[in-house]
């Protein structure tokens, strides 16, 4: 395999893996607050489009991805309000809220746009990937990729050792206990739910900046990738990191595979499926380690 496959291999995986990261880290907040948020998906979807709308309009690439960002936190904040407020089923809340995302992301399109199609964006695409010496290159990413890197690592490290992130944990615990430390998990829990569909909603301004366009239906699934890396990276920011890098792989590996010739060629797209059937897997095995657990858990109680 030559220098520059492997170069090319590398940049897309980073490519596919980024934006999974930084939602799967955004989603860990909820995860740990006991409050777990499905509305990643819509909340990918909503920001990609808010980055191309706002880019497209502003002409400005920072615009389109702070209004990703908002954007995604703005559908986040409506499953809060329904779980913390309305005390409706967060899970219920958030696949209500990633079909809602689908059909306000057309109707507006069509309203402000006049399409329900692709929605071009140049200002997004000067963020993508570009070899130029006048602007940031890792692996061919571009300064898209810079403000998402630094995004998922402010939020791995205020997971770990900020007293925000002491206190979101402790909120997960359990209300009582936490009431009882000072702490008000409902609080804690819509912050965590903010920070996730910000989180999302950025990840969603990225993909959309490396096709220089919103694409409907863009985010294909990668939001419950994402919420498969955060069980299948152990709850935790390093081993969900490593977790999406293998996400990532097997994206670039489909992708490489489907520009070769021949029977590899044809048989490509089942590759394509490769990334959801090992999300499908980790909840599997993550169900299946909490049965177990719940089964010790049993027999010790039984035995004292």
């Amino acid at each position: 395999m030559s220098a520059s496959l492997i170069a090319s291999f590398a940049a897309s995986a980073l490519g596919a893996a980024a934006p999974i990261a930084l939602a799967a880290l955004g989603g860990l907040y909820t995860a740990a607050a006991g409050s777990l948020s499905v509305a990643i998906e819509g909340s990918i979807l909503v920001g990609a489009f808010a980055a191309a709308s706002i880019g497209s309009a502003s002409g400005s690439l920072e615009l389109g991805l702070l209004g990703g960002a908002l954007g995604g936190a703005l559908l986040a904040a409506t499953v809060a309000g329904a779980a913390n407020k309305l005390r409706a089923d967060v899970f219920v809340a958030g696949l209500a809220a990633n079909m809602l995302a689908g059909g306000a992301v057309s109707a507006l399109s069509q309203s402000f746009f006049g399409t329900k199609g692709v929605l071009p964006s140049d200002a997004l695409g000067r963020g993508a990937a570009h070899s130029g010496s006048g602007g940031f290159s890792f692996l061919g990413q571009g300064s898209a990729f810079l403000v998402l890197a630094a995004a998922a690592a402010i939020l791995a490290i205020m997971y770990a050792t900020s007293v925000f992130g002491l206190r979101l944990k402790a909120s997960g615990q359990g209300s009582e206990a936490a009431r009882a430390a000072g702490i008000e998990p409902d609080r804690y829990r819509f912050v965590a739910h903010l920070v996730a569909g910000a989180a999302a909603g950025l990840a969603g301004a990225y993909m959309a900046c490396t096709v220089a366009a919103f694409v409907p239906g863009m985010s294909a699934g990668r939001g419950w990738i994402a919420l498969a890396a955060i069980y299948l990276g152990g709850r935790k920011p390093a081993g969900i990191t490593l977790s999406c890098l293998l996400f990532g792989s097997l994206f670039a590996l489909s992708n490489l595979l489907q520009g070769l010739r021949g029977q590899v060629a044809e048989n490509a797209e089942l590759l394509q499926a490769m990334p959801y059937l090992a999300s499908a897997l980790a909840f599997i095995l993550w169900k299946r380690r909490g049965r177990k657990a719940a089964r010790r858990k049993g027999a010790m109680g039984e035995s004292s």
